[in-house]
């Protein structure tokens, strides 16, 4: 089964734990697909995820704004068109440390969450 939706049509949720921040599941639970989910995130400025861990790896494409990827080992800075790769079981948070919207693409595999 082919799917085709567009950003505008998919409702954007608050991420509770986090601040300033919106989920957009282009591709998730609901969708049956079978093997990585698909989420577009909006962070406004001054909002983040929260800094976490968890067991499943994240490939990001930033769509639009800046900002860093908080780590054990340091900040990771990020702009437009940047990819970043998030290993499993590694501390991060994603920043918005610019003055505009933060768009990017979080690709994860399907997992019960």
């Amino acid at each position: 089964m082919f799917i085709k939706k567009n950003i505008e049509e998919v409702k954007k949720e608050k991420v509770d734990i986090a601040e300033k921040t919106y989920i957009r599941w282009m591709l998730g639970p609901d969708d049956n697909v079978p093997n990585f989910y698909f989420r577009i995130f909006d962070v406004e400025p001054g909002g983040s995820s929260p800094y976490h861990k968890h067991d499943w790896e994240h490939e990001v494409f930033i769509l639009e704004g800046s900002g860093y990827l908080k780590t054990e080992d340091g900040n990771i800075e990020f702009k437009k068109n940047d990819i970043l790769f998030v290993p499993p079981n590694e501390m991060h948070q994603f920043v918005n440390s610019g003055n505009s919207l933060l768009r990017f693409i979080c690709v994860i595999p399907k997992r019960d969450y």
